[in-house]
This record gives C-alpha cells, sequence and structure tokens, in this order.
C-alpha cells in the first residue's frame, strides 16, 4: 500500500517493539504507518529488548515526558559466569569465570542488595549523554568513558525461575533504572558475574493491562482501512488515568484554556482539567492557595 500522507493524529499506541530494533526505529515505522504528522515516545528500550513502548501521536506527545518518569516492569533473563562490555549479549566478552555453587536462597540474598533506593552506574554503552554525546557512541571510537554513579528506585528483583546458570528475573522500578546494570551488579555480588540474555518490558504505569500490537499486527490493520488502525489509539486521558480530575464550569474552563489562573477547592499537586462535558482542556498544578497554573493546553 501506499506511505498515507501525515496528517494530525492524536492518540497513544501501545506499541510491542520487536527485538533487533532501536525504539526509534520502531517509532518511525509506527509513525508511517499511521501517517501521523507528529510522533514521540516514552521512554527507550534497547534494541535487543521487546515489549512495551508507548507511542504518543499529535497532541498526546504533550504529556511524553511525563510518562517518561513513569514506573515500569520488565522479565528479563540472564546468564551467570560471563561479563560483557555492554552488559548484555550483544556486547564482546571481556571474562568468564566459574559460577559457584549457588541455591537460590543464596540468590534471592543477593537480588534484595539491590533493592529500594540504591546507587547505580549505567552501563557505558547506553544513550546517555556526555558533553552532548552519547556514551555509546565515545565507547565504540575507543574513548575512555565512565557513567557517573545516580541514584534509581527498584521495588521488586525477584528470581522467578533457574535453569542451570540462565536466571528468569521479575523487576520492578522507577525512571532511569537500567536492568543490564542490575543484572552485572547481580552478578559482581555472586562473584561470577553475568549479563542480560533477554529483556521484555511487560508495564509502565499507568498501562498495567496494556493492550500492545506489533508492527505486524498494525500492517495488517492498516491494509483493512484507516478505521482499524485507529481503533488502535488511546485518547490522551488514557496516559493521565492516575492524575485527578477537575471538571469546570463554562466560565472557569474558559479562562484556563486562555491560560489565565483560576481558583478551585482542589488538594494541591497536578490535576487534568476537563469542561463540563469532559472534554480535555488542559493539565496543570494546584498550588497551597488554591490557584491552578496551566502546564499544558490540549486543542479541542
Amino acid at each position: 500500500m501506499p506511505e498515507p500522507q501525515s496528517r494530525a493524529i492524536t492518540g497513544i499506541l501501545l506499541l510491542d517493539k520487536p527485538t533487533g530494533i532501536s525504539s526509534n526505529r520502531a517509532l518511525q515505522q509506527a509513525k508511517r504507518l499511521f501517517g501521523a504528522a507528529k510522533a514521540g515516545h516514552t521512554g527507550s528500550l534497547d534494541p535487543l529488548a521487546t515489549g512495551l513502548l508507548p507511542i504518543c501521536f499529535g497532541e498526546a506527545t504533550k504529556i511524553a515526558g511525563y510518562l517518561l518518569g513513569a514506573r515500569k516492569a520488565y522479565l528479563a533473563e540472564c546468564r551467570l559466569g560471563v561479563t560483557t562490555d555492554t552488559c548484555d549479549s550483544e556486547g564482546t566478552v571481556l571474562v568468564e569465570r566459574p559460577v559457584p555453587a549457588l541455591d537460590d536462597a543464596a540468590i534471592r540474598m543477593a537480588l534484595a542488595q539491590f533493592t529500594g533506593r540504591i546507587t547505580q552506574v549505567p552501563p557505558v554503552y547506553s544513550a546517555l549523554k556526555q558533553g552532548g554525546v552519547p556514551l555509546y557512541k565515545r565507547a565504540r571510537r575507543g574513548e575512555a568513558v565512565e557513567a557517573s554513579p545516580r541514584e534509581v528506585e527498584v521495588f521488586r528483583f525477584e528470581l522467578l525461575a533457574r535453569a542451570g546458570d540462565v536466571l528468569r528475573l521479575a523487576v520492578e522500578c522507577g525512571s532511569g533504572t537500567y536492568v543490564r546494570s542490575l543484572v552485572r551488579d547481580l552478578g559482581e555480588a555472586l562473584g561470577c558475574g553475568a549479563h542480560l540474555t533477554a529483556l521484555r518490558r511487560v508495564w509502565v504505569e499507568p498501562f498495567r493491562n496494556p493492550c500492545m500490537f506489533t508492527l505486524d499486527e498494525l500492517t495488517a490493520l492498516r491494509e483493512q482501512g484507516e478505521s482499524a488502525l485507529r481503533a488502535c489509539l488511546l485518547p490522551v486521558e488514557a496516559g493521565l488515568a492516575d492524575w485527578p480530575v477537575l471538571r469546570l464550569g463554562a466560565n472557569d474552563a474558559d479562562a484556563v484554556v486562555h491560560g489565565r489562573v483560576v481558583h478551585v477547592a482542589a488538594p494541591s499537586g497536578r490535576h487534568r482539567v476537563e469542561s463540563s462535558d469532559g472534554r480535555l482542556l488542559a493539565i496543570g498544578e494546584v498550588d497551597a492557595s488554591g490557584a491552578f497554573r496551566i502546564l499544558r493546553g490540549f486543542a479541542g
């Protein structure tokens, strides 16, 4: 089928990213399938990884930055005894060590060290920038690269199954956490090293039970027509499901639409504002005095 013309499309696509491509490439393929004029994703997955990659089209791109900081969950697989330069199976092997006799209790004790607020050193081969240049580009050029430690939050790091030297793990974590680094550090705690062999992101808040679509499924739906593709999109409000709602009357709604401060009887913090008929108008913050100030407004 010919490529659709770019047009104004608004909504959120819960893409099931395939392995072997970057998040940006997956984004561009989805953008072409929908013929969307504007799109952005809400947190990269490594090429090795699969699973949930929320993609925002049109007006939904205005909330992408808020979804970046959301809690996320993964299923991970790692191999003990082998350390690589990228901390995953796509890298070059640095060292191989014998795996000591470990029972599940010993592994779980080691896993417990990496839950809560922890300090983590990101992988050198990562998209983090140093002097405006991604670390992985510097590393590939042979430059001496060091990633700065940073604090992250890990809510769950559990052993699900074991087959010899291969562990299957469940991870729930906050923004900025590298599962590759968790696996690397787990391997060191066990005295044998480890690297990530598979990773799948299963949910991102607020999409706890996501109905995901693969690129192949979207390609097939496109052949059925535009309406079949559009049916895959969630409204912008779905990405704000955990934000309290302020429903305003006509006068206050008009003030918000025009960027004016309104006073409301609501607790302080972030809110989404809707008109009396349920139309999303804006997101913003209520301060201690009850004043609501807009952060982003949405086209009607």
